[in-house]
């Protein structure tokens, strides 16, 4: 089969979440077998979306989803759905067949651990997705989607919670696979090794632009779009003014000069007609700060020992060990807690959250501010206009509504999404109102879990801004190198050293 065939294609596809909530408006785009492309767009836009309708998840409201015959199809979503937490690995990889019955599934499952490098864990089949690290739960993602050996991999966010070993691991798959691949991801570093194409998904027309290169070739091609469509419209306008002057001469003339004034009006709206829509880009998030705490003094968190798993030479997989420590942390002073996926920092942020980390205390009185990177300190029931309120009645004990919508504003909260479920959201704009409530919260530490998980590159340094001068006392985990050197750090905790 030829590499250039089309092995699936959008013919004028329209989608909508309701009357007012289109994504997709006569979408036309192909995937050739064997390409590997970058999906690419706004927080919310809809990528997920497209993922969802070639899968079948949805239908489209319009147009045609064209799948070759025998086209397999797989995907790695961002994050395990909550109903299979709980199921054991074998009947979680079993889920990836549907309802066909996998006799052979227990090899297969180590064929797919030793390619997304997760292995060397005594009865895995038997273990419980739940208790996997969130570096682990996405690498099972991942293999969970490569079990069926598919046509075509979709991969959503899949560098999420991977630390540096598991994004080089996945890079290098993604290089060598033959087949055909579609990736949503923030990660330019992840994308610009692999990426050959673009598919980029417009928040304001609706439409998917196709360009070809990396991430960096689309951006210096967008940028150089607006500014000739900006360099156009000044010259048009510069001569639309000139025949509006001269129309405006002749016309007080009369006589026969006034149908040259006509004309010349005639030939301006011609030119205003030539005026281009320049193309509108992403929307940031507004510059930020996140209030601190003012009535605490002296030391807000201190560590004597932390609990970490590491590998027993007399015991297979990872054991609890608790290691003595020297932290105190106090206002203004900035940790950032390192170490390789499954070493147990998720567990440790958790534990110091909520006040049953043996070796840590955190003075009485103190507010804590949690980023959680699977969002699960947030209800997802309630609507995000709850959840921004709750918070603030808390902090507050009264309901500044001006201030809250401000502040919500400010993160591209507004109209119909305060009123939307917290579980309807995007992962994207999950975390944005996560950081919504961290601002209203006003907390004296803060902690944060991989916080740039599913977050617009466009948002990054803002965020990395707003951290980097917060005044209380904050504990960091992130795998994200260039967004941790924007950030001001006073000491560092390697877990695994």
């Amino acid at each position: 089969m030829s590499k250039n065939e089309s092995i699936l294609r959008f013919e004028e596809v329209s989608f909508e979440y309701g009357p007012n909530k289109p994504i997709l408006d006569a979408v036309s785009f192909g995937i050739r077998r064997g390409a590997k492309l970058t999906l690419m767009g706004q927080n919310g836009a809809g990528k997920s979306t497209i993922f969802g309708l070639i899968t079948g998840l949805y239908q489209p409201e319009d147009g045609v989803i064209n799948i070759n015959n025998g086209i397999s199809i797989a995907i790695s979503r961002q994050v395990i759905p909550r109903n299979q937490l709980d199921l054991t690995v074998r009947d979680f990889f079993q889920k990836s067949f549907g309802k066909q019955k996998v006799y052979d599934i227990d090899p297969r499952i180590d064929e797919v651990l030793e390619v997304v490098n997760l292995k060397g864990h005594e009865n895995v089949h038997d273990r419980i997705v739940r208790s996997f690290s969130g570096g682990q739960q996405a690498r099972l993602l991942l293999a969970s989607a490569l079990i069926t050996n598919p046509d075509l991999l979709l991969l959503d966010e899949p560098t999420n919670n991977l630390d540096k070993e598991g994004i080089a691991h996945l890079t290098q798959f993604l290089i060598d696979y033959k087949k055909s691949v579609v990736v949503i991801s923030h990660d330019a570093e992840f994308l610009n090794s692999f990426t050959e194409g673009v598919l980029y998904l417009d928040v304001y027309t609706k439409k998917i632009e196709y360009y070809v290169g990396n991430y960096n070739n689309v951006l210096e091609d967008i940028t150089t779009r607006i500014e000739k469509e900006n360099m156009k419209n000044a010259q048009l306008a510069k001569q639309i003014q000139a025949k509006k002057d001269k129309s405006n001469e002749f016309a007080h003339k009369g006589g026969r000069l006034r149908l040259v004034a006509k004309r010349m009006r005639e030939l301006a709206e011609d030119l205003e007609e030539e005026m281009v829509d320049v193309r509108k880009e992403d929307k940031s998030i507004k510059a930020f700060t996140i209030p601190f705490q003012q009535d605490i003094v002296n030391e807000i968190l201190g560590l004597d020992s932390v609990t970490v798993l590491r590998h027993n030479a007399k015991k297979a997989g990872r054991h609890p060990v608790e290691l003595p420590v020297k932290i105190s942390l106090k206002k203004n002073n900035h940790l950032l807690l390192t170490g390789p996926n499954g070493i147990g920092k998720s567990t440790l942020l958790e534990a110091i959250a909520t006040g049953k980390a043996p070796g840590a205390r955190i003075q009485p009185g103190v507010r804590v501010g949690y980023y959680r990177q699977d969002f699960s300190t947030l209800n997802f029931e309630d609507s995000v206009y709850k959840s921004l309120s709750d918070v603030v009645m808390a902090v507050e004990g009264r309901l500044d509504e001006h201030k809250m919508r401000g502040v919500a504003a400010g993160f591209l909260i507004t109209g119909d999404i305060m009123n939307t479920k917290i579980g309807m959201l995007s992962e994207g704009q999950k975390g944005l109102v996560a950081f919504a409530r961290l601002v209203l919260e006003k907390p004296a530490l803060l902690i944060l879990d991989e916080p740039t998980n599913h977050i617009n590159f466009r948002h990054l340094p803002i965020i990395a801004k707003a951290l980097d001068e917060y005044q209380g006392a904050m504990i960091l985990v992130s795998h994200v190198p260039e967004f941790v050197h924007q950030i001001r750090i006073d000491e560092t905790l390697d877990l695994e050293k």
